[in-house]
């Protein structure tokens, strides 16, 4: 368990055990949010268990997947980790893009 926390510090560049506790508790909080932005979202929409699956990804797509990349940066934001949430956001959207464009060099 600790070579995973050491390994984490080291790849995220982060010093202490307190700054890796808290970029944790974002990734955490953010998630829940998400799911609480979700179900209410959908429930305003009406999509339930009756929603067919490809609407359902869809909505997720165009409204979940945004809603915790803001949630990420504000969490970050309130936090004092915007510049590491910042720079994985960077990161990550750059793999996503790279999963569409074809025949690119990375």
């Amino acid at each position: 368990m600790n070579k995973l926390i050491e390994k984490l510090m080291k790849r995220w560049g982060v010093e202490s055990y307190g700054g890796l506790l808290i970029i944790l508790f974002i990734f955490s909080i953010t998630g829940m949010t998400a799911l609480y932005v979700r179900k209410y979202v959908f429930g305003l929409l009406g999509l339930n268990a009756e929603t067919p699956l490809l609407l359902e990804i869809l909505a997720w797509i165009l409204i979940v997947f945004p809603a915790y990349q803001i949630l990420f940066l504000l969490y970050g934001f309130l936090l004092g980790k915007f510049e590491f949430v910042w720079n994985f956001e960077k990161k990550s959207l750059h793999r996503i893009k790279r999963l569409f464009a074809r025949g690119e060099n990375p």
